[in-house]
């Protein structure tokens, strides 16, 4: 490893302690070490005892909390959560602060209640860059607009665009200012290119598509067997705003799906689970369960048949990278980049994310349930042919050509 004499800093805007959108970054930081830059990494609500931040401060990588939480006990989740409430909290009084300006005046400046804090952190680490990884796709361009304030050069990576969520009229025309004035922006598929570019007016032409790291071991594992049945895993966060798990228990709660041989699998953790499991009772909804997040995903293969995800919005899901180089095939709403990697009949069967055209998608997989293995080995190739070993390698060399630059 070379000698670390410069300064790089990781600014995370996700509110979680951990989620897919920290996975590009932090397997990119050996690499950045090896080229000779000291890391600190910034994040909201950050829990350092979280296992991941654990081997990243192991790693030798610094770690500073931008909103540095009230702990009032000794309890980490209730200090996580009330760290959580209390930016949830500035963010509200900030955006009426915003509105009172912008009934006065619309102009090209950012108002953010954080703009001193972060600046003040940067300016005491010196970085020569900065990484701002977005978990959507203007989540931290406020956090970006400091860099630019201060003169230093930044990157931004963008995990997630929504097409019913768009920036602010009030701020929308600074925040395209920040994307502009970036070295380079990264996407995780070209739907979330497109839809930035569309909601800020503008192409982004330094810019390019990224693939996050596929986890798991790519090999394809031997199909379970169906004497019990046919299992489905549906793999995230129980937020149904974006997941839409909502949308898959409707469709469970048909005549014809309760009297198939299908059990659905929730997978994950999230606020929304006590709600889904209750609406599953409410709707009498007998063949499905509720699983907590698990680490083995070839112990999970192992026992389904394919994923299934009714998402609203996506950027690429992890999961499903994961489940196809498992030689599964999947059954996926049109959110995001999914309909870049499953081909509608072909590795997979993909539906608009509403109980009709979901239903439909579901209707076509179950009549060609007996190719799924078929299928599921052509999504296999496609991970080999089209997704790289390493990608964080390949954002890391990309990287490093702009610091360069």
């Amino acid at each position: 490893m070379a000698e670390a004499n410069k300064q790089l800093a990781i600014i995370a805007s996700c509110q979680e302690d951990w989620g897919g959108s920290e996975e590009l970054w932090a397997r990119a930081i050996p690499h950045l070490q090896s080229a000779g830059y000291s890391i600190t990494v910034l994040k909201r609500n950050l829990n350092k005892r979280h296992k991941q931040f654990v081997n990243l401060a192991r790693q030798g990588v610094l770690l500073e909390e931008l909103l540095p939480g009230l702990r009032i006990s000794n309890n980490a989740k209730m200090s996580a959560d009330l760290s959580k409430a209390i930016t949830i909290s500035f963010g509200l009084l900030n955006k009426v602060f915003r509105r009172v300006l912008g009934s006065v005046k619309q102009d090209n400046t950012l108002y953010f209640n954080g703009d001193y804090r972060v600046r003040k952190k940067l300016q005491k680490i010196q970085p020569q860059f900065v990484i701002v990884s977005q978990g959507i796709n203007f989540d931290g361009l406020e956090l970006a607009n400091s860099c630019s304030q201060l003169g230093i050069p930044y990157v931004l990576i963008a995990q997630k665009a929504v097409d019913f969520y768009w920036p602010s009229h009030i701020n929308r025309a600074a925040l395209r200012d920040v994307y502009l004035k970036a070295s380079w922006s990264y996407f995780v598929s070209n739907h979330n290119r497109q839809l930035t570019e569309e909601q800020f007016g503008t192409r982004f032409p330094k810019s390019e598509i990224i693939y996050n790291t596929v986890k798991v071991a790519r090999q394809i594992i031997p199909m379970p067997g169906t004497e019990e049945g046919f299992r489905l895993a549906c793999i995230g966060r129980y937020f149904l705003l974006d997941k839409g798990q909502d949308i898959l228990i409707r469709i469970m709660a048909q005549p014809k799906w309760r009297t198939r041989p299908v059990t659905i699998s929730f997978i994950g953790s999230g606020v929304d689970k006590e709600g889904l499991m209750e609406m599953v009772e409410l709707l009498g909804v007998e063949n499905v369960q509720f699983l907590d997040y698990v680490e083995d995903i070839t112990g999970l293969w192992q026992n389904h048949h394919a994923l299934i995800l009714p998402s609203r919005s996506e950027g690429l899901p992890l999961v499903l990278l994961e489940a196809m180089a498992c030689g599964r095939t999947a059954i996926v709403s049109a959110a995001g980049g999914n309909q870049e990697v499953i081909t509608d009949g072909v590795s997979g069967f993909v539906g608009h994310a509403n109980e009709d055209d979901f239903d439909k998608a579901m209707e076509r997989a179950w009549d060609a349930r007996e190719e799924w293995e078929v299928m599921g080995k052509r999504a296999y190739t496609f991970i080999e042919e089209k997704v790289p070993l390493q990608p964080e390698k390949q954002f890391t060399d990309s990287l490093l050509s702009r610091m360069k630059g």
